[in-house]
């Protein structure tokens, strides 16, 4: 699935296309929205009314996701190859560990490379 490549070889290329701030803070707020809405639509089978919260979240995370690449001017990676979509998370979680530059509290690099 990974087409041999590693979780790291995947997240660095991820993170070029990620490359400006507010991107990455739409990216930090709005990936994390998605993949709650996940389980909450699975759950909103047996609890009434909880679709409407799954839906909110799963369309405003997504919302977020395209206003940060409009802003950054790059199409999301997944566009090309959908194994993106589970590369996000994975880079959420990198970023959020501090795995990656800019992790902690989501907050966005405060420097760039040039």
């Amino acid at each position: 699935m990974l087409k041999g490549k590693s979780w790291d070889h995947w997240i660095a290329r991820y993170q070029e296309s990620h490359q400006n701030r507010i991107n990455q803070l739409t990216h930090t707020i709005g990936i994390p929205m998605i993949v709650v809405s996940i389980p909450l639509a699975v759950a909103s089978i047996f609890i009434s009314g909880l679709w409407v919260v799954a839906a909110g979240l799963f369309v405003i995370g997504w919302v977020l996701q395209f206003v940060g690449h409009a802003i950054e001017g790059k199409p999301p990676e997944f566009l090309r190859d959908w194994r993106f979509l589970l590369v996000g998370t994975r880079w959420w979680l990198a970023k959020m560990t501090g795995r990656i530059e800019g992790a902690g509290r989501g907050l966005p690099p405060t420097h760039t490379d040039p």
